[in-house]
C-alpha cells in the first residue's frame, strides 16, 4: 500500500532531520552516515526487488475485503493473461477479438499492460475502477443480466472470478457468462474455489486445469482454474478424470 507523503516546511524529506533557521545543519557526510545507520536499523524495505523487477509490477488499487476482493499474485495474473493473449492469436486484429473480465480487475490490468490495444471490458462492482473509462461496466452479480444490450453475445473470451464461493453466486455469474458469450464459439475461463468443481461442470461443462491460481493475500481456500476448452500443454493441461 502506498501512502501519500506530505512535505513539512521544517523537515528534510530525504532524512527527516529538522532544518529550520534555529537549528544547526548537518554536513553531507554526517547526513549520509545517519541515513545509512537508519537504514540498517529499519532493515531492508518490505518486498524490495531489483529495479528491473519493479518495472514489471502492475499498479492496482488496494483490496477491499468488504467486497471480497483478493488480487492474484503476479505469477497467476501473468499466466492467465498470457493464456488469454494466446487465445486471441487466430484473430487478424486483437482489437476485434473482445474479452470480458467479470470481477477480475487484476487480469484486466495485466492484459492492458501486456497489450494496450487488446479489447477488454471489465465488469466490476467497485466503482473505483471507473478510472478505466469506457472499458469499465458496473456489475452487480445479483442482477446478472442488467448490462448494456450491445454486450449480449459480443465476447470471444469470457473470464470470470465470482466474488463468493456460494452456489447462488456461481449460478448468477453463469447467467452473466451466458449473456456475454457467443453461443458455441467463446472460450470460457472460470477462477474459483475447488468447492465449485461439480457446479462448474454441471452449469457450464467446465473442467479443471492443472494450474493452481494463487492470491497475494495467501488465502486458505484452494482455488482452481476451469475452462470449456482443452488448453493442451498450457495451464498444466486439463486434469485427468479418475
Amino acid at each position: 500500500m502506498e501512502e501519500e507523503v506530505k512535505n513539512n516546511p521544517i523537515t528534510n524529506s530525504q532524512n527527516g532531520v529538522v532544518v529550520d533557521d534555529d537549528t544547526p545543519t548537518l554536513s553531507l557526510e554526517t547526513l549520509a552516515a545517519l541515513k545509512e545507520f537508519l537504514a540498517e536499523q529499519n532493515g531492508p524495505p518490505v518486498n524490495s526487488e531489483p529495479e528491473e523487477e519493479k518495472e514489471k509490477e502492475v499498479a492496482l488499487v488496494t483490496e477491499d475485503w468488504r467486497l471480497s476482493q483478493f488480487w492474484y499474485d503476479r505469477d497467476t495474473a501473468e499466466t492467465v493473461a498470457h493464456e488469454v493473449l494466446t487465445l486471441t492469436q487466430p484473430s487478424h486484429s486483437q482489437s476485434d477479438f473482445r474479452v470480458a473480465c467479470i470481477a477480475c480487475p487484476t487480469l484486466y490490468a495485466y492484459l492492458k499492460n501486456f497489450n494496450h490495444d487488446i479489447s477488454v471490458q471489465l465488469l466490476e462492482y467497485d466503482k473505483r475502477f471507473e478510472q478505466y473509462g469506457s472499458e469499465f461496466t458496473f456489475y452487480d452479480y445479483n442482477q446478472p443480466e442488467e448490462l448494456p444490450l450491445e454486450m449480449k453475445h459480443a465476447f470471444h473470451i469470457v473470464v470470470a472470478d465470482p466474488p463468493y464461493l456460494s452456489k447462488e453466486c456461481l449460478e448468477k455469474v453463469t447467467q452473466t457468462i451466458s449473456f456475454l458469450s457467443r453461443p458455441g464459439e467463446s472460450y470460457l475461463l472460470l477462477l474459483t474455489g475447488e468447492v465449485q468443481r461439480d457446479r462448474a461442470a454441471e452449469l457450464m461443462s467446465l473442467r479443471p486445469c492443472g494450474f493452481r491460481p494463487r492470491h497475494s493475500s495467501k488465502l486458505g481456500n484452494e482455488f482452481r482454474l476451469f475452462t470449456n476448452y482443452d488448453p493442451g500443454n498450457r495451464l498444466g493441461g486439463w486434469e485427468q478424470e479418475d
